[in-house]
């Protein structure tokens, strides 16, 4: 396989300034490359975020590969600028170039070799694409996913292109991801000189107490593959700023990411019954805002982990392990619609920071991986 067209691709990407939700134009490149060679594309745009859907085939299996055209802003502390892709001691260096523009450019390459060498494969090749990742995604692929389902298009297979590797390419495979739920709780007190504590409610010592009870939870014991559900404190906040006042209220953050062991529902039921203990008997009150981020997703079914896997020990002779650990990804959206859902991508260790970069040894073998695993996929019986 040749490298210079996954290099010259990823950096004409790198190069655009599409920070979320702005595509700059990358998947138009995306799309007049695939067009080329007969794909069928619509896009699906929101707002300000654009989406892209691109196919080549009508029949199953339909293997989709997922991934999003935005970056997050560059930050301050680059030593080449974050949008002029520069290589640098084996690597190109560029905001993207993990996270994710480079697996974009090597599964768009992937599909065009594959559909060269292979013109009337069976099966489908789909790359589904937003701007809106880095954002909440609701104008990106949540709405997407939720239009092909209404038109009664199925998946079958679905990399997501985000970077899965912990310290070499092809270590690891994301397999899965815990669930994410936000809640956002205020309790109200009653406000007044610390000098006389009968006359106030303090809703400070209220939430103390709440936080602690919490804290103990054993929420799950986890699940196969998942650790137990965590719980976090992401934020405080109270008082008027002087210090003979007791605040009338108090303002907290949490998160929990959770495994499918247990559920957002009985999560928040398990919250809100600590509240209500705590705070009628101190007479306090509370209101809660919860936000369900994330559902919990293991993917189903072994042929695409299989077929993942074995492309992966052919191309670099090493055998991933499986994680769901770190955040979340669009993988939580597609894996609603599609039953095998994985995610790989390259080395993760410079996203979101100054100076991203991938060596470019990895490029070539990140195209390597995606073509064989359409492979294996589309045509398991050569």
């Amino acid at each position: 396989m040749d490298l210079l067209p996954v290099l010259e691709l990823t950096k004409e990407l790198v190069s655009r300034k599409s920070i979320t939700p702005n595509d700059s134009g990358c998947q138009h490149i995306i799309q007049s490359r695939l067009d080329l060679i007969g794909f069928k594309w619509q896009y699906l745009n929101r707002n300000a975020t654009s989406n892209l859907w691109i196919t080549h085939g009508n029949s199953s299996p339909v293997l989709v590969f997922g991934g999003h055209t935005d970056v997050v802003p560059p930050g301050e502390g680059w030593k080449t600028d974050p949008f002029t892709p520069t290589q640098v001691d084996g690597t190109l260096v560029g905001r993207g170039t993990q996270d994710m523009k480079t697996s974009v450019a090597a599964f768009t390459e992937a599909a065009i070799r594959f559909v060269k060498d292979n013109p009337n494969h069976p099966g489908t090749i789909a790359l589904l694409l937003t701007s809106d990742e880095e954002g909440d995604g609701l104008d990106g692929m949540k709405m997407v996913v939720e239009i092909l389902q209404n038109r009664g298009l199925k998946a079958d297979f679905s990399i997501v292109g985000e970077p899965t590797c912990v310290t070499q390419f092809g270590d690891t495979i994301k397999n899965g991801r815990r669930g994410s739920l936000n809640a956002k709780i205020i309790i109200e007190g009653t406000q007044g000189h610390v000098a006389y504590p009968d006359k106030v409610k303090n809703p400070i010592h209220v939430a103390s107490e709440v936080l602690a009870k919490l804290k103990d939870i054993q929420w799950d014991e986890g699940h196969p593959g998942f650790p137990p559900t965590s719980f976090q404190v992401s934020n405080i906040n109270a008082g008027t700023g002087a210090v003979n006042v007791v605040p009338g209220s108090c303002e907290i953050l949490l998160n929990l990411r959770y495994s499918p062991a247990i559920s957002a529902e009985e999560i928040e039921k398990r919250i809100e019954a600590v509240l209500k203990e705590v705070c009628e008997r101190d007479g306090c009150t509370f209101k809660i805002e919860w936000k369900r981020s994330a559902l919990p997703f293991s993917t189903k079914g072994t042929n695409l982990i299989s077929a993942v896997t074995e492309a992966i020990e052919e191309v670099t002779g090493i055998t991933p392990r499986y994680s769901t650990s770190g955040g979340t990804s669009d993988a939580r959206f597609i894996s609603q619609w599609c039953p095998e859902v994985i995610e790989f991508g390259p080395v993760n260790n410079l996203i979101h920071k100054a100076n991203e970069a991938i060596p470019l040894a990895d490029m070539e073998k990140l195209e390597q991986v995606y073509y064989l695993t359409i492979k294996k996929l589309l045509t398991p019986n050569p």
